[in-house]
């Protein structure tokens, strides 16, 4: 993954925190993403079975 951002001059510790970051940043992205999703479906589901 790293030769994908041109970071593999990097010494090992750079690498393994830029790794780290990254995947944070996409855990991060996930959660937000998944959380409107789970909100917007949660709300036509409700209205589809004619909650509140």
């Amino acid at each position: 993954m790293i030769e994908m951002f041109g970071l593999e001059a990097l010494s090992n510790s750079a690498q393994a925190a830029t790794t780290v970051g990254i995947v944070f940043t996409e855990a991060i992205a996930l959660y937000i993403g998944y959380g409107a999703v789970t909100q917007i479906v949660h709300q036509a589901t409700r209205e589809f079975l004619g909650g509140e």
